[in-house]
């Protein structure tokens, strides 16, 4: 009898162990690469999916803009993942058509960390531009008191802080600040990387996050969420039209309502300074990065069925995570993209 039940027992292990390779096997690994700014949208659209399709497992780097752009470029990951859109060399240097899939908008928010001051800053377009080239260095300078007379600012100099890495989120901020400054345009420009003229860098929007919070009299920009999630104040910005805005899911719906109505078709846009009442100025896409002509057939097939899902159930989550959803006429021009992918 015992003798039965240990041959019962090996053939139970044998069994899962075949079951459990053959599982193995048949999972389906999707490597990406890019972007800190949707990070915490992107982990729980992968999680979420996992119950969708358990066959399917996604590996995401978040390694910022720049180099999710080096990697899908050098195809050694099945889509990258960028705030900023390539340009028309970069998209001639990749081996095959990069397709721009947008997948969220988002906010760039101008965040501070001022002990005594737990909320409320305002800031023009000319004051945040001279901040960032070392023009305006104390908080109580006149030029910020002007809008902020409520408030009681320090006598003590900000510390600037900028992104380290190539980056997206740097991309956005970068292009408001050249179109609100015709000098920050012709010393520095705009790009997923630039020469900073002062200030401290941080990795990932993690980094300058982390070096806010834990550093006074500090300022910085990062995606809403992160600002959120680390319990950052963040400043309400002059906009286009005059009134100063606090980015939120709606301020940042509302900047893309009127840029949505003149959507490219390969959605390289910018969506800073938008024109509107409530519009919030600092605002961007983010894109997937995907060849349209995919090497592994059987990859390329999971991942047009996740990007159909993200677009029509994980557009839902957006708005919790603090990211602004598609807006429904560029859903379905993206629809149609996706169905180019082969």
């Amino acid at each position: 009898m015992l003798k039965n039940i240990r041959k019962t027992l090996l053939a139970l292990i044998a069994l899962a162990t075949f079951t459990a390779a053959a599982s193995a096997q048949a999972e389906i690994l999707i490597n990406g690469a890019g972007a800190t700014f949707p990070f915490p949208l992107y982990s729980k659209w992968f999680s979420e999916y996992a119950k969708i399709d358990p066959s399917v497992k996604f590996n995401y780097q978040s390694i910022g803009s720049g180099g999710g752009i080096k990697q899908i470029t050098a195809q050694t990951v099945d889509f990258g993942a960028s705030d900023k859109f390539l340009s028309d060399q970069e998209l001639a240097a990749a081996p095959g058509k990069l397709l721009h899939i947008p997948t969220v908008m988002g906010a760039v928010v101008v965040t501070y960390n001022l002990p005594g001051v737990a909320k409320g800053v305002k800031l023009t377009p000319e004051v945040l531009a001279q901040i960032y080239q070392g023009k305006i260095t104390s908080w109580n300078d006149p030029r910020i008191v002007k809008e902020n007379a409520a408030l009681k600012l320090p006598n003590k100099p900000i510390i600037v802080v900028h992104r380290s890495d190539g980056s997206g989120t740097t991309s956005i901020f970068t292009d408001y600040l050249s179109a609100v400054s015709p000098e920050w345009a012709k010393n520095v420009g705009k790009g997923a990387s630039v020469k900073w003229p002062v200030g401290l860098g941080g990795k990932g929007n993690e980094g300058v996050a982390g070096q806010i919070k834990t550093t006074p009299f500090t300022i910085g920009y990062v995606e809403l969420a992160y600002a959120f999630e680390n319990k950052l104040p963040y400043a309400f910005i002059k906009n286009s039209a005059g009134h100063f805005v606090e980015p939120s899911i709606d301020s940042t719906s509302a900047a893309a309502a009127g840029a949505s109505r003149s959507m490219p078709a390969d959605y390289r846009i910018s969506l800073v300074n938008q024109p509107g009442k409530n519009a919030y100025p600092i605002v961007g896409f983010t894109w997937l990065l995907v060849y349209q002509e995919q090497k592994d057939k059987v990859k390329g097939k999971k991942l047009v069925e996740f990007l159909n899902w993200e677009l029509r159930q994980g557009q839902k989550m957006a708005a919790k995570m603090l990211y602004a959803p598609l807006p429904a006429n560029v859903a379905k021009m993206v629809e149609k993209t996706i169905k180019t992918i082969k």
